[in-house]
């Protein structure tokens, strides 16, 4: 009897199993020796995406297989006569074509891409950055031969390999291209499961894969040095005339700043990405490499070893180009700050001396007008102690007895002193109007 209760949960999380299948997501392949494989990786970008799906359940329909579901990323089928793997990354596309073979063929001389339909493999949509033959053999009796490994199957070229697997394989490659435009890839199955072997040759040819999508920052790089090269001269030039010519040019100086700004921030970002893509191809190179669990084969460079000599010094150009880079850029920031800040002391230097300028003619014209205001009352006296003088004069006439001089005499102070109270009434009236 079942001790098993129905349970019921909460409602899943929209990405749930999508995140939990993640992680059995493109698996390698299992292989059993003695096998051969063609690997493609294609350069591509999202607009390829639908073509690539239509090119791949074009090929599921000629071998009568379900093809792929709409939007999928991951395709894998026994087409009977081989088997094919493909699989769509943010900027490659990889097809892996794998067919066992009779062991006393040489495994370089057939290819199960001779079994796809003509034209096929023509119209797939991409560029190459990686074409490769793939060799699984067992290992030959006694001890592994690299030189005559290096005749019979590399035309003599100097080889790179290693123990791989804790001894349970013996890995061989040139990282040359060969006839046809492939590369080659032999692996001696020594003690190899089939998930092994699988998950081992997945791991080199992904070296080789994201060593070449690394390797693609190195021309940016170069072509970013002359670039640079301008942009700090340039750089140098303004902050010596901002050392020398003072406040002059401050203007001209801050806009040729912002120009060279503008330049910079343009360059930096075409290249951040690429640059960044670089170093997490890198990474995912020496991960690769760490899980190979490789050790020394005599006379060969293992490939760790390879890899540090060629690939490290490259990844190092990239890392210093968007160093430098950066490096200008808070330079050119720091500068255009320093400039800024000087206008800015400039712009308050020449506020202030017009401030004082302001204030002289203000006190001036203050002085200007108390003396307006006192001719004022002066005229406006004479004018009153007139008109007194000749209302005493027709008093006078009239036969009252009033001196007029006297009267003019009088009436001078007490008029000039009334004159001057308005006037310093009407100043404090508007005074306080306008505060």
């Amino acid at each position: 009897m079942s001790t098993a209760t129905a349970t019921t949960l909460p409602r899943d999380h929209r990405l749930r199993r999508e995140l939990n299948d993640e992680v059995h997501a493109r698996p390698p392949a299992a292989l059993r020796t003695p096998v051969n494989l063609s690997y493609l990786a294609l350069y591509t970008d999202w607009s390829l995406r639908e073509r690539q799906w239509q090119q791949v359940s074009a090929l599921a329909r000629v071998f009568n297989v379900p093809p792929p579901a709409a939007g999928a990323s991951h395709f894998s089928a026994d087409l009977g006569l081989l088997r094919v793997t493909w699989e769509r990354h943010t900027e490659f596309t990889r097809y892996t074509f794998i067919k066992a073979i009779a062991p006393e063929l040489d495994p370089f001389a057939v290819s199960p891409l001779a079994d796809l339909p003509v034209d096929w493999l023509a119209e797939i949509p991409g560029e190459i950055i990686l074409a490769a033959h793939v060799a699984v053999l067992p290992a030959p009796a006694g001890a592994v031969d690299a030189e005559a490994v290096g005749r019979s199957v590399f035309n003599g070229n100097v080889l790179v390999g290693a123990s791989i697997g804790d001894g349970a394989g013996a890995a061989f490659t040139d990282f040359r291209i060969h006839e046809g435009g492939f590369s080659r890839l032999l692996l001696h199955d020594l003690d190899l499961t089939a998930r092994q072997a699988g998950r081992m040759v997945q791991r080199l040819l992904e070296i080789d894969t994201y060593r070449i999508m690394a390797l693609l920052a190195l021309p940016v790089a170069r072509d970013l040095a002359p670039s640079l090269n301008r942009q700090e001269d340039s750089l140098a030039e303004i902050t010596a005339l901002l050392a020398e010519e003072g406040e002059k040019n401050e203007s001209a100086l801050l806009d040729r700043l912002t120009r060279l700004q503008i330049e910079i921030d343009e360059k930096m970002a075409a290249t951040h990405y690429r640059f960044s893509a670089a170093a997490a191809y890198y990474d995912l190179v020496e991960r690769r490499i760490g899980e190979l669990r490789e050790s020394r084969l005599h006379g060969l460079q293992t490939f760790g070893e390879f890899t540090e000599r060629r690939l490290a010094p490259a990844m190092n150009t990239c890392r210093a180009a968007a160093r430098r880079q950066a490096s200008l850029s808070e330079r050119v920031a720091r500068t255009t700050q320093l400039l800024s800040t000087r206008v800015d002391i400039t712009r308050e230097t020449q506020n202030q001396a017009l401030l004082e300028s302001m204030n002289r003619r203000a006190q001036l014209q203050l002085r200007l007008q108390q003396t307006v205001e006192g001719l004022s009352i002066a005229a406006v006296t004479y004018y009153v102690v007139g008109l007194i003088g000749y209302a005493a004069k027709g008093l006078s006439a009239v036969g009252i007895a009033v001196n007029p001089e006297l009267a003019m005499a009088v009436g001078i102070p007490v008029v000039a002193a009334l004159m001057a109270l308005g006037v310093r009434r009407l100043r404090s009236h508007v005074n306080q109007a306008g505060g």
